[in-house]
């Protein structure tokens, strides 16, 4: 039976026995029959109930908040922060799903007695594999438009968030959405690939480039609807003519809230030569001064690793780097106290000979890079197979829309980085993935088009 630990403290939660392929047979087996009745539900029937539900999330932060930090180590403030935050991302489905969804007439000719239209139908039953890092945001991305649009959702929550995949579950059910249609299945990786054999109609993962290449190689032959949201090397640009101290704290801030695990974290930064020393010295004091602590403490800033096993890969980007010769300005590796605990960590005099600045990290850790020029910041930006953003701090805007513009990513940032809004979409390219999330796309995502040809006889 699967243990559920304590980041901060390495110590047993509870035990939660993982889903079996027959139970995820048998969830599929009912979702498939009761599908159909909640896709022929009113639009305002299913949106009541998903409003229900953000009323029963609203009531519950601070619990909700609490079981989330205890799940993966994320600082109270932090988890309160993406539990309230969830609420504006609901609210905007909403107010859209309706206008979004509703069938449109293309053409009405009169005189030749045909009209187009155009209507949208629900995908069937979806697998959802979930991530651990940001559940409720990441999670609401896909279940809540999802259910508004009529499907039936799997819902795998990742096992270092089970309790708070368990919890929205209960939610979903008490604000009156059927337990066959919104089903959490917990488990480890393996539950996740019998879920996905599973003849489901679509398949919506978030994590890794590995898994997710694994996830279309196993999906690709069935041509179910697949989506997939995967990591990112994100780079940022820091420019001669920004306020030094500002841009370093907004960078240090991308780079190390949630502990540096997110999706579009500052994962590398290059720095104009001229400001490079100034804009290293404010950051690194910055970084200096994030309390790392418990993270049921208001004070606490960085907390512990969710997963254990990833302080093996920080400490082995820390060891290249310095093999390289890479300059280590604070931290280094492991915090000697009970949990998964890694110290924040800055080098300079890095390059892409070195992992940190080529595989993504997904931890406190932070490479810093002088460059002569933008055009040599491009060229460095651009040298990754992966997609997700890109951020440049400049005071021009048309200079950094021409940096950005030339990047091959799903979301540019000037003067800010390591930021989503529900009315954008959310989208990776090459490695970071397939698809996209939010916006008035990430609700289509969970419909397909229906062509009507209409002609009087």
């Amino acid at each position: 039976m699967p243990r559920l630990i304590n980041p901060a403290t390495g110590d047993l939660v509870r035990e939660v026995p993982d889903a079996m392929p027959e139970d995820i047979a048998r969830a599929l087996m009912l979702a498939t029959a009761a599908q159909p009745a909640w896709a022929r539900l009113p639009l305002a029937d299913r949106l009541s109930r998903i409003a229900v539900f953000r009323g029963l999330v609203a009531a519950a932060v601070e619990p909700l908040a609490c079981t989330l930090t205890i799940d993966m180590g994320k600082p109270i403030t932090q988890a309160r922060a993406e539990v309230v935050a969830v609420l504006d991302r609901i609210d905007f489905f909403l107010a859209r799903a309706a206008t979004v969804l509703a069938p449109r007439e293309l053409l009405r000719d009169e005189a030749g007695g045909l009209v187009e239209r155009l209507s949208h139908e629900p995908i069937g039953v979806i697998a959802n594999i979930s991530a651990w890092n940001y559940p409720w945001f990441v999670g609401a991305n896909v279940f809540i438009p999802a259910l508004i649009a009529g499907n039936a959702v799997l819902y795998k929550p990742s096992e270092h968030a089970t309790q708070t995949g368990l919890a929205i579950a209960a939610m979903m059910h008490q604000a009156g959405v059927p337990r066959e249609i919104f089903v959490a299945l917990p488990g480890s990786a393996e539950t996740g690939a019998n879920l996905i054999a599973q003849p489901v109609d679509g398949v919506f993962f978030t994590g890794s480039w590995r898994t997710g290449q694994a996830i279309a190689t196993t999906v690709g032959p069935s041509m179910a609807r697949l989506q997939l949201e995967l990591g990112g090397k994100d780079p940022v640009y820091v420019a001669e003519d920004v306020d030094v101290a500002v841009a370093a704290a907004s960078t240090a801030d991308g780079a190390f809230y949630n502990a540096g695990q997110s999706c579009c974290s500052v994962e590398r930064i290059y720095v104009h030569h001229s400001v490079h020393d100034a804009f290293v010295a404010s950051f690194v004091a910055t970084v200096r001064g994030f309390v790392v602590g418990e993270p049921d403490d208001d004070r606490t800033y960085i907390g512990p690793i969710a997963r254990e096993a990833h302080l093996g890969h920080l400490a082995a980007q820390v060891a290249d780097a310095r093999r390289k010769g890479a300059t280590m300005l604070c931290g280094g590796g492991r915090i000697d106290r009970p949990g998964w605990w890694f110290q924040p960590t800055v080098f300079t005099g890095v390059d892409h000979s070195m992992e940190l600045m080529r595989e993504e990290t997904f931890g406190p850790l932070i490479g810093i890079q002088s460059v002569r020029d933008d055009t040599e910041a491009r060229a460095l930006m651009a040298d990754t197979a992966y997609g997700l953003t890109a951020g440049v701090y400049c005071r021009d805007a048309q200079r950094a829309e021409a940096i950005l513009g030339g990047l091959d990513v799903g979301t540019a940032y000037w003067n800010c980085c390591d930021r989503v809004s529900p009315r954008l979409p959310w989208s990776g390219r090459r490695h970071s993935g397939v698809g996209c999330t939010l916006s008035d796309a990430g609700i289509l995502a969970f419909a397909q088009p229906k062509a009507w040809h209409l002609r009087r006889g």
